[in-house]
């Protein structure tokens, strides 16, 4: 089970004078089960990538399968298995628009042709999974939810149609602190419980850090770099600042502290941990109890 991409190249406006591409030649394999992180500046590719690992474009040359399946084509196939690949977009409540929520989750598995009783199953199972209480949210409108709660209609509704994988292209944008950590607990829970491949596409480093166990850096529409994303932290700095990204504060931090002979875990990704560790340390040097 995997998605394989194969010598992808992809040109917007081909043999117009607007003629751009934005991607060149990739090879690469997402695993079951991986927590993927793509991460890279503005116009690096990264949006255009995720948009040929469901189907929504084709490349120029080269081939995209899901699991064996080209996804080229209108057979029932491969329309199928475009299904197990869901996608939640930069802005998901744009996404919406059934005037009750759980009509709108409940669009794509009506749409494949599912018996009322299953569709019903489906978007109660998806409301409680992003923790949306049935009773109290199916008959309202999802334009009168706040901005983190329209985004867990939107995952709810890609969750409704049961996918193998998941690709969220910056799924926090615009959300304040509260509503950022709310749809990414929804994201870990995701995958923790359901075993969801997740494809995360961000700006935040700190966020694929906290999440992720594979990072790909894109740049000017190649894979610069791909691996663990502590080691690529700790090891290829020059490359991810020539791309335009930066490793996390807190990375940076550690690193600096152990240049200084500090006993800390450079491998760290939440701050308490690092406080935790700071304290201890500190507790030691002066003997405190």
């Amino acid at each position: 089970m995997s998605i394989q991409l194969e010598h992808v190249t992809y040109t917007y406006g081909q043999g117009t004078p607007f003629e751009k591409t934005a991607l060149h030649d990739i090879n690469l394999t997402i695993h079951e089960g991986e927590f993927v992180g793509i991460i890279g500046h503005t116009g690096s590719g990264k949006s255009t990538l995720v948009q040929h690992l469901n189907g929504l474009l084709h490349p120029t040359s080269g081939t995209v399968t899901v699991n064996g399946v080209d996804l080229v084509g209108k057979t029932k196939e491969v329309k199928e298995t475009r299904h197990q690949v869901g996608m939640v977009f930069q802005y998901p409540e744009h996404q919406l628009f059934e005037e009750t929520i759980a009509k709108d989750i409940a669009f794509g598995p009506r749409n494949l042709g599912y018996e009322d009783a299953e569709v019903d199953r489906r978007v109660r199972e998806a409301m409680e999974f992003v923790g949306l209480d049935y009773d109290t949210y199916a008959d309202r409108s999802p334009f009168h939810l706040s901005g983190g709660q329209m985004r867990r209609v939107a995952i709810a509704g890609v969750i409704a149609l049961d996918p193998s994988y998941l690709i969220l292209d910056e799924p926090s944008a615009g959300l304040d602190p509260f509503g950022r950590e709310e749809i990414f607990g929804e994201i870990m829970k995701l995958h923790k419980e359901k075993g969801i491949t997740v494809i995360l596409v961000s700006h935040n480093m700190e966020d694929i850090s906290r999440m992720a166990n594979r990072l790909i850096v894109m740049h000017q529409g190649e894979v610069l770099l791909d691996g663990n994303p502590i080691e690529i932290f700790h090891n290829d700095r020059e490359a991810l600042q020539s791309a335009g990204v930066d490793v996390p504060p807190l990375s940076q931090t550690l690193q600096a502290l152990a240049d200084r002979h500090i006993p800390v875990n450079i491998d760290r990704v939440h701050v308490q941990e690092a406080v935790e560790d700071l304290y201890a340390y500190v507790k030691e040097v002066r003997h405190v109890k």
